[in-house]
């Protein structure tokens, strides 16, 4: 019988002869260790690749930045006039300079008395990138378990979701209240001060599987937890401070796609 770790050379060995022209939209390095162009160095991706590879189920993606290149609270600024802020504010966040939470409630309270169908015409805004509808699908037509860890909000996560005609298995996301039709100026749900690797860790529990089972995707610091502690972490377009935490990075859908190709999860 094949062995898992010979099966995971012959994956690899593939892949590195169909990528023969280096692109920049994938690097594969070990955490930690200095960035290594795929056709360069075919032992970087080997000592990269989880032993448990093959038997990874629950896939845990980022939504804004990641899943989607929509920014849900830049959007809602738009429909109040302070989508400038938002995005200062976002990007400090993303850049790991203040804390998510601090920053998710300066976004929030931007957002008082923003008329909930103002809210509503924002979510309706929300898009998934191109590509990103096919691959959950083709995720979880191979049984993998398919999820969406964010600190956005459900609103715009299932918009865009029927928006492409597609579904994930878990939503993990905050919530804007509502008062008398308006937004209230605040926000909760498990995302503010809980972590993604506690979202990461409760989640692969209740699926019977292991931290050891599981891949993150993500682009900023609010995800590093799940990336560190996921068996795999895939950067999307990753902000500087989160890079280093990545086995893998990607800039598409579609690279993304062929790097579950090469571990054999499609």
């Amino acid at each position: 019988m094949t062995s898992s770790r010979g099966v995971l050379i012959e994956a690899a060995s593939q892949y590195i002869r169909r990528e023969r022209v280096y692109d920049i939209s994938i690097v594969v390095h070990v955490k930690n260790s200095v960035n290594t162009p795929l056709n360069n160095n075919a032992n970087a991706i080997l000592k990269s690749l989880p032993i448990n590879a093959l038997h990874m189920r629950l896939i845990a993606f980022d939504f804004d930045g990641t899943l989607s290149d929509s920014e849900m609270t830049v959007l809602l600024g738009d429909r109040c006039g302070v989508a400038n802020e938002m995005a200062s504010i976002t990007d400090r966040a993303m850049n790991d300079e203040i804390s998510y939470a601090q920053s998710l409630r300066k976004r929030a309270a931007l957002l008082e008395g923003l008329s909930h169908k103002e809210a509503h015409r924002a979510f309706d805004a929300v898009e998934l990138r191109p590509g990103a509808g096919v691959l959950i699908d083709r995720l979880r037509d191979a049984n993998h378990h398919v999820a969406i860890f964010t600190g956005g909000f459900e609103r715009g996560v299932e918009r865009a979701l029927n928006k492409a005609d597609t579904t994930v298995d878990t939503i993990v996301a905050n919530r804007l209240p509502v008062s008398d039709g308006e937004l209230t100026g605040t926000v909760d749900g498990p995302l503010i001060q809980g972590t993604k690797d506690d979202a990461l860790l409760s989640l692969a529990a209740e699926c019977d599987g292991s931290i050891d089972q599981t891949i993150a995707i993500g682009d900023g610091a609010n995800d590093l937890p799940m990336l560190e502690a996921a068996d795999l972490a895939v950067g999307f377009v990753p902000k500087d401070a989160v890079r280093p935490a990545c086995d893998a990075v990607v800039a598409s859908m579609d690279r993304l796609t062929r790097i579950f190709e090469g571990y054999n999860l499609l």
